[in-house]
């Protein structure tokens, strides 16, 4: 298999692996085709199939201009199978083969196991979409509306990257797993996705917001681990879906930032930090926003599972999946031995215990994934403050409002007391957004289609989208 800088444009399938010297893998991703674009035209973007939207694809893995801005009804979108240049003589550099020659096939010993984490990853892609579909409809200006598509349509890449992988390495069982990724349904009773924080719902873009600051970065990080794969198709793979993963984040970043701008503009112009004022007045006041920001953190860090899982022992130990930027880590990338911090319930109180490390992954990327986004709340913060407002975000306690690992049956405060469930029947309201909350926010949804106009509960962006105008016409409604 080779692969360039280049993406081969006049094939069906736009890849960079020189699919057309395998037939039967070409063959067999070519009746995938049909069966993702009925998936999307089902489950994609609502009532959107039609529109022109101002949309990027790849044309390079060349980090230096790899996108080409233009008009793209979203069915038409060219996606395709990308991988970063193989490096030449790339060694595993963490577990048990550290040293040896990176895979470029899978090891039968360890086949259930990338099955497994290419699946789990390949799935959150389509779920985010599904959850997604409907916000087209309420979308607060066009510039926010092209910002949701792209997102989508690099979602639905991001599918395609997995589904490579799936077809090419994995035989029946993979192409059996990749068409189980078009007919799983986020939130479905009978087939639901397979992580949690997939099944929730995403009904406003405040919500939409918290999710793809929150929600892909944990992406970020999971992706970044596995960059750092022995299985080099999987790591080259996910590198180049980081390239496109960064502006979702941003979209998150300053889809907040901008929603707390217009906030404290006109608690400025009001006077006032009455929410009952503010709500009034059109704009989403403080304390919801720290409610919604409460939800999304806490049902993210559930994402990197069980606070000690022998799976990512294994994982780590094969060789499968890294840490988060394992090669600027000091030691032996071996982990015998080493011990990392872990949270416990003794007596009523939280307390904290040492782990051995290699158990303890998952709670390592997790505060990586923690220390990352404590920094961008620092950020809106300063949007608070530049304004002269005193309120300031914060996030909860890494165990409040858990479901997966040590802390799932356990209430905790947000400043990280052990509670009882009387005191959390008495407060759940106070720190997680109530259905007053949600129908408030949903009640300030609704599109807004002119070129540079913007609801009244966000401020507009500092800058337009590949250096159009703010009131460019983002998006073409035909």
């Amino acid at each position: 298999m080779t692969s360039s800088h280049a993406i081969d444009y006049n094939q069906k399938i736009p890849n960079n692996v020189d699919l057309v010297s395998d037939r039967t893998l070409q063959r067999a991703l070519e009746h995938w085709q049909p069966n993702y674009l009925e998936w999307w035209k089902e489950m994609g973007p609502e009532g959107a199939q039609a529109f022109d939207v101002y949309l990027r694809t790849a044309v390079s893995v060349d980090p230096s201009g790899w996108a080409h801005f233009d008009y793209v009804k979203m069915p038409d979108y060219r996606w395709g199978i990308f991988l970063t240049p193989a490096v030449a003589e790339r060694k595993i550099h963490f577990g048990e083969h550290q040293g040896e020659a990176v895979w470029q096939d899978v090891p039968g010993e360890h086949r259930a196991n990338l099955r497994r984490i290419i699946v789990t990853q390949g799935d959150t892609e389509p779920a985010s979409i599904e959850q997604q579909r409907h916000l087209g409809l309420t979308a607060p200006s066009l510039y926010d509306l092209r910002n949701l598509f792209q997102i989508n349509v690099e979602e639905g890449r991001h599918l395609w990257a997995m589904v490579y992988l799936l077809h090419r390495f994995f035989g029946r069982d993979g192409r059996e797993e990749a068409d189980a990724l078009l007919q799983r349904r986020s939130g479905d009773t009978d087939n639901p996705r397979i992580l949690g924080a997939f099944n929730e719902k995403t009904p406003d873009w405040l919500a939409f917001f918290m999710f793809t600051y929150f929600t892909d970065r944990d992406g970020k990080f999971q992706l970044n681990a596995l960059a750092e794969s022995g299985f080099d198709p999987l790591a080259r793979t996910t590198k180049f879906m980081l390239t496109e993963e960064a502006h979702h984040m941003f979209v998150g970043e300053a889809g907040v930032a901008r929603v707390l701008a217009r906030t404290a503009e006109v608690m400025n112009q009001l006077g006032t930090d009455d929410p009952a004022k503010l709500r009034t007045a059109g704009v989403i006041d403080l304390p919801t926003i720290q409610r919604y920001l409460n939800f999304h953190y806490s049902v993210t860090i559930d994402l990197f599972g069980a606070d000690q899982s022998s799976n990512a022992a294994i994982f780590y130990g094969a060789g499968l999946k890294g840490r988060f930027e394992e090669g600027k880590r000091a030691d032996d990338h071996r982990l015998h031995g080493e011990t990392y911090p872990v949270l416990d319930v003794a007596d009523g109180a939280i307390v904290e215990r040492a782990a051995p490390m290699l158990n303890a992954l998952n709670e390592v990327l997790r505060d990586d994934f923690i220390k990352d986004s404590v920094a961008g709340i620092g950020r809106w913060n300063r949007v608070l403050e530049k304004a002269g407002i005193g309120f300031r975000l914060t996030v909860p306690h890494k165990a409040f409002n858990r479901k997966i690992g040590t802390f799932a049956n356990t209430r905790v405060s947000p400043d990280g007391r052990v509670i009882g469930e009387a005191e959390w029947a008495r407060r759940e309201r106070e720190w997680l957004a109530s259905p007053e909350d949600r129908a408030f926010v949903a009640s300030l949804m609704g599109r807004v289609s002119a070129p540079g106009q913007f609801a009244n509960w966000i401020a507009p962006p500092a800058m337009g989208i590949n250096k159009q105008p703010i009131d460019f016409e983002y998006v073409r409604f035909g």
